[in-house]
This record gives structure tokens, sequence and C-alpha cells, in this order.
């Protein structure tokens, strides 16, 4: 047979609430997150207020006693952050993308667009390596890097039959021709 569930007034916030019925006969404040926060304050201070705890962390053995602790514990002050447990299974494989072709169905963008959209460095390499400094030259060799790192990343195409051809590229003849020589050394000293 179950007790009736009684109501208790929070000795905080002075409202009525149902005690958990675990620790009925012990619970004087309320779930609220300010009113847990008065029942440990009150807790502690009636702990401080024994005699037995007034001194208990103060004095030369509790310094030694803690200095002790700091050694056997080296690092523990520092914040390790949230550390997330090994999952229990094996992260999924990425799936390679597949080739859409969309080139008919677009418009082209505009050069300037495709331009900005790559990062200075990336800029800067495709015109040192290739020697030009057009825009319109260094986007469309961008375009064409950004199509062999496709084909070299998705594999191949398949042919029918289902055999891979194992030639080069469509777009290893059309590689841009060597930079001239840049010096990486410092320049030589002046008169």
């Amino acid at each position: 047979m179950r007790r009736p569930h009684t109501q208790r007034k929070c000795k905080h916030c002075q409202t009525f609430f149902a005690p958990d019925p675990r620790s009925a006969r012990r619970q004087r404040y309320c779930a609220k997150l300010a009113c847990r926060q008065a029942s440990k304050a009150a807790s502690q201070h009636r702990w401080l207020q024994k005699p037995g705890n007034r001194d208990y962390f103060t004095g030369p053995t509790q310094v030694e006693r803690v200095r002790q602790w700091r050694q056997a514990h080296p690092g523990y002050w520092r914040r390790q952050g949230a550390r997330t447990p090994n999952a229990l299974q094996e992260d999924l494989t990425s799936q390679a993308p597949q080739k859409q072709l969309l080139e008919g169905a677009l418009t082209p963008y505009a050069l300037q667009d495709a331009f900005f959209t790559q990062p200075a460095v990336v800029v800067g390499l495709i015109a040192h390596f290739t020697g030009v400094t057009l825009q319109e030259n260094i986007a469309t060799t961008a375009r064409r890097l950004q199509e062999l790192g496709r084909d070299i990343l998705c594999g191949p195409p398949h042919h029918p039959g289902g055999i891979q051809d194992g030639q080069t590229s469509h777009f290893a003849s059309q590689t841009p021709t060597r930079p001239p020589a840049v010096q990486l050394s410092r320049s030589t000293p002046g008169p």
C-alpha cells in the first residue's frame, strides 16, 4: 500500500512541493536551481559550524597534504575539455561522389565568381608554375586542375565491359609549359 504524497513547504522559496519519495523525510528544499543552491549553502554552513570542522582546511598539516596530493596528481587542475568516448562501431566510410553531367544544363558562371572562390595561395601557385598572370588563364587552369583532381580521386572512367582504362588522363596533353627558373637564395650584397 502506497503512502499518499504529502506536500512540503520549501525553506527557500516558500512554495509547496512534493518531495522525492526516496528522501521524503529529509528533503526540505524543492528542485528549482536557486533552491538547490540555497540547500547546498545551508548544508556547508551547518558543516562548518561543527567544532571539529572549523579548522579542517587550515594549518601546516593541510598545506602539506594538499602539496603531496598535487605532486601525486600533476596536471589535474588543467581542463582537458570534453572527451568523447570511443565509439563501439567503426566510422562510416565515405562514398565516392557520383559524376553528373551539368555542362549543357547550366550557363557558365562569371569569371570573377570563379576566380575569387580560389584561395590566394592556389592562385599564386598556379601563376608561379604556369607563368601566366591573367585571371582568365588562371581560372581556366584552375578548372582544368579541379577536373583532373576529380578524375584522380574518383578513379578512371569505366568502359563498356567493365575494363578500366589505364591510360593517362585527357588533360595530360594540355599541361602548360614550365615557368622560368626562380632563384631562391639571397641576392648578392651590393657595393
